[in-house]
């Protein structure tokens, strides 16, 4: 019984110990590389999978290549592309693609485009298949003060050569968007616009817009233009509004300065009603002290009071008929 056990422990150990040397030693993947054309030993795969470097993806890379006739590439070089961040696969399927399509591109400038974080392989089918890019509708206003909204479809073709350090297709986009404000309203009149829409495209073309930016323009095409609001009445509505308001600001103003004068002249009527009132209670202080002081007498108090009565008869005897009140 013991014989048995140990005679199965012994097999594990053997079945285990095979499957850690094909694991180490990938002797199929290197008979495969081997058939392929492609010159690698045993001990450089089996340092790989030290240098924890995936040996099938590195051979199948080679393999791609060597097929392609793209000679060039070194394993020493992918392992570097692969210890450094990049995707292997994709910068092999970017060189084939680029031979096959006699596009120029080198394998570091592959490995470079790839390491800045752009799929290369996206770019060369970019380059080789142009790519139309619709644009978000954009407003502008012609010199007639009418609103124009205008879409527009612009064709790039990825430019290899600017991919590392050029701008993306948001720079593009927002150059366009800005050419087409500027060319409709540099225009007289929308009417000429919606006639002519391709004088956009031409207007915009000429100004070079993919400077700078990994793409190639290739055509920009004015897909739809609709009429906005009327902006320019709209602001001759509101500066008019602005204007009545102004007006009505003013003319508050003038009221209120002019309501308070007359609270100001009222107030000062009733201070000069009020010093008369003061000055005639004066008068019998003063006539009584004229009587203490013996410079008012008795008879020249009555003489003074007969001519007031005097005087208040002859005012009565004056008015007119007409002037009487009528009494019911």
């Amino acid at each position: 019984m013991m014989e048995g056990l140990g005679f199965f422990g012994l097999l594990a150990v053997i079945i285990v110990l095979f499957f850690l040397f094909l694991y180490y030693v990938p002797v199929l993947l290197w008979f495969s590389a081997l058939v392929s054309g492609v010159r690698i030993s045993l001990i450089q795969l089996v340092l790989m999978r030290v240098r924890k470097v995936p040996p099938s993806v590195i051979v199948r890379a080679l393999i791609e290549a060597n097929k392609a006739g793209i000679n060039s590439i070194k394993r020493d070089e992918l392992e570097a592309h692969y210890l450094a961040g990049g995707h292997v696969t994709s910068v092999v399927h970017a060189l084939v693609s680029a031979a096959k399509a006699n596009i120029d591109l080198t394998f570091q400038m592959a490995t470079a485009i790839d390491l800045a974080g752009r799929d290369v392989f996206e770019a060369v089918q970019m380059s080789v298949n142009p790519k139309v890019i619709d644009t978000p509708p954009v407003a502008a206003v012609a010199k007639d003060g009418i609103q124009l909204i205008a879409k527009a479809r612009v064709t790039v073709r990825a430019s290899i050569k600017q991919l590392v350090g050029g701008a993306g297709e948001e720079t593009v986009l927002a150059r366009v968007g800005e050419g087409i404000v500027s060319s409709i309203g540099s225009s007289m009149s929308h009417k000429g616009v919606l006639e002519n829409p391709d004088s956009i495209s031409k207007v915009v073309l000429e100004k070079g817009l993919d400077a700078g930016t990994a793409f190639e323009i290739l055509s920009i095409d004015i897909a739809d233009v609709d009429i906005g609001k009327n902006i320019g009445a709209v602001l001759q509505i509101d500066q008019a509004d602005a204007d009545k308001n102004i007006a009505q600001a003013k003319a508050e103003e003038r009221r209120a300065m002019a309501v308070a004068l007359e609270q100001e002249m009222k107030a000062k009527a009733q201070e000069a009603r009020a010093k008369v009132i003061e000055a005639e209670a004066e008068v019998p202080l003063a006539m009584a002290d004229a009587f203490r002081k013996g410079n008012l007498g008795v008879m020249d108090y009555l003489k003074m009071k007969n001519v007031e009565a005097d005087t208040s008869m002859r005012d009565a005897i004056s008015k007119s008929p007409s002037d009487k009140p009528n009494k019911k």
